[in-house]
């Protein structure tokens, strides 16, 4: 179910971004052990600013459905990031956020 959006400088690679937030989002075990539900999408950046010099950076923000403990969300965003130090980056910004989305208002059809 997890929608994870990946934002990143474009000098780096999506399609191993993805691979990686995808690996630990199944890993995590919140979600269908097949992995079919989590979706995964990045964004690469060519316009942006960190600071008062250009360098690379990913963000990662995992957005699921509200109802999982805080200690669930620490162990998915830890296992991501994880996967993203694996890549072995140098000089890089890693970040990971889970935000909830509110359970009683998401709505969903699959035509």
């Amino acid at each position: 179910m997890p929608h994870c959006v990946i934002e990143h400088s474009n000098a780096l690679a999506s399609a191993e971004l993805m691979s990686s937030v995808y690996e630990g989002a199944v890993e995590s075990g919140l979600f269908d052990k097949s992995g079919k539900d989590i979706k995964v999408r990045a964004l690469p950046y060519v316009f942006f600013q960190t600071a008062t010099e250009k360098s690379d950076f990913v963000h990662v923000t995992l957005k699921i459905l509200s109802g999982r403990t805080t200690a669930q969300k620490q162990v998915l965003s830890s296992l991501v990031l994880e996967k993203l130090v694996s890549l072995s980056y140098d000089a890089v910004s890693l970040t990971v956020e889970v935000q909830d989305m509110d359970r009683d208002s998401y709505a969903k059809l699959v035509l």
